[in-house]
């Protein structure tokens, strides 16, 4: 096999560019290890460049994907609670895990929940939403350190809850792209769609600069925001 006989293999697979770079990975497995059992001198994948993908990186969800789960598991249940929490705080898995009664704050008459964020050591108060307090007080927290619990009673780690959570979106028939990230970015987009502006949206997701927030917002509906621009304009 030559470099261009590898060419060649990945042309096949250009409308995928994914599967043509899995190929390549392969291939260059194998000749290293045709290599080392001396079958060859060489790797022909040597110096031959992956195929640029262009991504949205991790998928936001869909009204629809948001309204099948919201289906599936009523209020009142762990699952919606789970749900609750990732869509109308915005935080990412690692903290919603550590969200827990004594993250209660109450500032000027709105019940707040206070976060630290793990991956940035951002400190926020976020307003609890209607929603979300709906499923806060289904539940006793009593003697919980966190709002959530896994099977045995303790709290989730971040990773064991990403588990649960993916059997639970499975359950209620979502595609494997709804993962807890992807309602981050639904709160950013939704945040978006309702006229907040980017400031407003940073301080609710914790973003440090507008390029993330655009990063977030970028599934808005483009014609809600052009109707809400247009009204704004003198």
């Amino acid at each position: 096999m030559a470099p261009a006989n590898v060419r060649y293999i990945m042309r096949q697979f250009s409308d995928s560019p994914t599967t043509a770079n899995r190929i390549l990975t392969i291939l260059n497995s194998l000749m290293d290890a045709a290599i080392d059992l001396g079958w060859r001198d060489n790797n022909p994948c040597f110096g031959i460049k992956r195929i640029r993908v262009e991504s949205e990186g991790i998928h936001s969800w869909t009204d629809a994907e948001i309204k099948a789960y919201e289906a599936r598991w009523p209020s009142g249940s762990k699952q919606r609670l789970a749900f609750a929490l990732l869509l109308y705080t915005g935080q990412r898995r690692s903290d919603i895990v550590k969200m827990g009664p004594s993250d209660y704050k109450e500032i000027s008459g709105q019940r707040m929940i206070s976060v630290t964020q793990q991956k940035t050591n951002v400190k926020l108060l976020i307003p609890i939403h209607a929603s979300l307090q709906r499923e806060l007080d289904a539940w006793i927290f009593e003697g919980q350190p966190t709002f959530l619990l896994a099977e045995r009673g303790k709290p989730y780690s971040a990773n064991g809850f990403y588990n649960s959570f993916s059997d639970w979106c499975r359950e209620a028939g979502l595609p494997t792209g709804c993962s807890p990230h992807g309602l981050r970015k639904a709160a950013g987009r939704k945040l978006a769609e309702a006229g907040c502006t980017p400031h407003q949206i940073a301080a609710i997701l914790g973003h440090k600069t507008l390029t993330e927030v655009e990063r977030y917002t970028r599934a808005a509906d483009q014609s809600l925001l052009a109707i809400e621009a247009m009204k704004k304009m003198t």
